[in-house]
């Protein structure tokens, strides 16, 4: 548990104007009585490589960051990363900063199961197709093999990519039928769960990953955009009748889990969820 008044966070990624990370956890510091200040790193804003950025959160006092699209395999390499199974996603999202080497975890992969069972309880998810292998896309297929998936079907512009989650998720889960797709739409026929992890529907990239007539006969999607919550994938997932997870679900789990771990405090979360409901209402 911190025993510190104040708390100095930071985000570092592209595209995050419209985060909502800073409000998260400064209305979780009130909470727990805490200041607690929350800076957006963009690196090409701050005329820095990501490497310069990181390295300055260190020298100016840092307690934890987060990253986001697209550092997060990057950050990967630069952190000591204690689970074995973060490792294997190869992705991290939220970095400690202390004595020695700054500490990587993946609130990404449990936040993901979080939001899933906040909807879909215990339901199977049945056969999976996710678009895009990234670091978010990393953390989300491993939280699916956490869910018991055992039929995942993977969708890339770059193949490889693709292939190297597709390894990484056989070593630690031999089971599981991982099958590489180049069309997006023809692998989501017989699909029950329909996933976006790529930047298409966030504020900068409009459009959509998945055509809405490939909907029809899933039973789920989610979609890993969260600004804005209403994207064109999860409208078009609705009016076919499926059932929505929004990436603001994934957003404010991986953000409870990331506040436990920069301040080893808990959390009113139904009072939170209320708060950053509103607030954004209000905004």
């Amino acid at each position: 548990m911190t025993a510190a008044k104040t708390l100095k966070l930071g985000l570092i990624g592209d595209n995050i104007a419209r985060s909502r990370s800073p409000l998260l956890h400064r209305l979780a510091g009130q909470q727990n009585g805490i200041e607690v200040t929350y800076d957006r790193l963009v690196p090409r804003d701050l005329g820095r490589s990501f490497d310069e950025v990181f390295a300055d959160c260190t020298a100016q006092g840092f307690r934890g960051i987060n990253v986001t699209y697209p550092y997060k395999e990057i950050a990967a390499g630069k952190v000591q990363v204690d689970d074995p199974l973060v490792r294997a996603v190869g992705a991290v999202n939220t970095v400690i900063f202390g004595e020695g080497t700054p500490k990587g975890f993946n609130t990404d992969h449990s936040g993901f199961m979080a939001a899933y069972r906040n909807v879909r309880g215990d339901r199977p998810t049945g056969t999976v197709l996710m678009i895009g292998t990234g670091g978010v896309g990393r953390a989300v297929a491993f939280g699916l093999a956490g869910l018991g998936t055992r039929s995942l079907r993977l969708v890339d512009r770059d193949p490889a990519k693709a292939e190297a989650l597709a390894d990484a998720l056989r070593s630690v889960v031999p089971d599981m039928d991982i099958s590489i797709w180049i069309d997006a739409e023809s692998a989501a026929k017989g699909a029950t769960g329909l996933i976006n992890c790529t930047p298409v529907g966030m504020v900068g990239y409009e459009g959509t990953p998945l055509p809405a007539s490939a909907m029809p006969g899933a039973e789920w999607a989610f979609d890993a955009v969260y600004t804005p919550t209403d994207t064109q994938f999860l409208t078009d997932a609705e009016a076919a009748g499926l059932s929505v997870i929004s990436g603001w679900e994934l957003f404010f789990f991986q953000g409870v889990h990331a506040w436990s771990l920069f301040s080893g405090l808990g959390l009113d979360e139904a009072g939170l969820r209320t708060s950053l409901l509103s607030i954004g209402e209000a905004a």
